[in-house]
């Protein structure tokens, strides 16, 4: 292989993995400073880790059995007007996010949604309801701790409780449930026909029972009632010997992107002048901080590093949750949806991308006042 290929190899995955590649650079940095010793294997939180892998198998499995496409399929019976496809369209990524994270919501909803459009003959609506989809799904998985991975994070590094957690989130997810509902409504309506669409088979009942059961497995580790050991033992022995082949769908780049950033965090910590500099910019100014960062960096990584330096989880919940808005790589998940309306016929993605940036400028706006009124309740 020549250095021509390797040279675009490296740059292809660049861009792909930026956030990967920048958090491996902080962290080579760091040693720098800090030279490998006993305290390194102290910085990665294992628990997350084993969550995220766990939940990323019983995600992908339920995915691979067709249980949200079918779902989806079942919605549309009844469905008589173009705002009623579109409610169900946003709707699906705003709760099922909650449950399956909002990228997998969104590669499985919009994809189901530019198919349904284009045979209901409301190519018109494409742009504004994807771009819907993809608030949706950033604003409703902020309401648990398994919506998003910055969730898990913050909520095992706080030692939050559920009840804590929802408690802190809800008056948000349910003002951007409303704020959703107006922009669909907004949209207009009209009578609707669908035209005919392959019949999709439900799930196969016996794995179905399956991946919802490792599932529970999962939610009984995340509500502290099983340790992440046993979790991570029952799930690989049983994904094993189900479907082994989706230890291969597992995103172990966004695993050892935490890695990274943990490597990062624990060595800046111990570097003086940098750690009190670090929280006297953050302690008090996490919501505007969390925001902002997530602009640049995106909000899974804001999340980590800033929580290394701050007690104040609530403020930071909303700040790297509501950070999700605004730029396309403020969130991960929109950029997995922008690809996917842009793999579509017929795609204009600048006029995307301003209607995406529209929505997100005005939602950001009105959920950044609302998250300051609360913190001062």
């Amino acid at each position: 292989m020549n250095k021509r290929k390797i040279s675009e190899r490296l740059i292809s995955f660049f861009k792909k993995e930026t956030v990967l590649c920048v958090a491996a650079i902080l962290a080579a940095v760091s040693v720098f400073f800090v030279p490998p010793d006993q305290k390194y294997l102290e910085y990665p939180d294992f628990r997350v880790l084993a969550l995220l892998f766990c939940l990323m198998l019983v995600i992908c499995g339920l995915q691979d059995i067709g249980l949200f496409r079918y779902l989806g399929f079942y919605l549309l019976g009844g469905i008589r007007t173009s705002r009623q496809l579109s409610f169900l369209l946003v709707a699906l990524c705003f709760i099922c996010s909650m449950l399956i994270t909002n990228d997998v919501a969104l590669i499985t909803f919009v994809p189901f949604a530019v198919m349904v459009l284009h045979l209901a003959g409301q190519q018109s609506l494409m742009i504004p309801v994807v771009a819907l989809q993809t608030v949706a799904a950033n604003l409703g998985s902020m309401l648990t701790p398994i919506g998003n991975p910055q969730n898990l994070y913050l909520y095992t590094a706080f030692d939050l409780s559920m009840g804590s957690f929802l408690g802190y989130m809800l008056p948000l997810a349910l003002l951007s449930l409303i704020l959703l509902g107006a922009a669909v409504f907004l949209l207009g309506s009209a009578p609707l026909s669908v035209g005919a669409m392959e019949p999709v088979r439900p799930p196969e009942k016996s794995r179905f029972m399956a991946y919802l059961a490792l599932f529970f497995v999962c939610l009984a580790c995340v509500l502290r009632l099983l340790s992440w050991q046993a979790m991570l033992a029952i799930l690989i022995a049983a994904v094993f010997f189900i479907d082994k082949k989706l230890f291969r769908s597992v995103d172990y780049f966004l695993l050892l992107t935490f890695l990274c950033f943990f490597l990062f965090i624990g060595n800046t910590e111990r570097i003086p002048a940098v750690s009190s500099v670090l929280q006297q910019w953050i302690q008090g100014s996490e919501l505007p901080m969390g925001v902002l960062l997530s602009q640049f960096i995106s909000n899974v990584p804001a999340a980590i590093l800033l929580s290394g330096f701050t007690e104040n989880a609530r403020a930071l919940l909303y700040g790297v949750n509501i950070g999700g808005l605004g730029t396309l790589i403020a969130s991960l998940a929109s950029v997995i949806s922008y690809r996917c309306y842009g793999n579509s016929a017929s795609a204009r993605k600048s006029a995307y991308l301003k209607m995406f940036t529209w929505y997100n400028v005005i939602f950001l706006v009105i959920l950044y006042a609302a998250a300051m009124l609360l913190l001062e309740l």
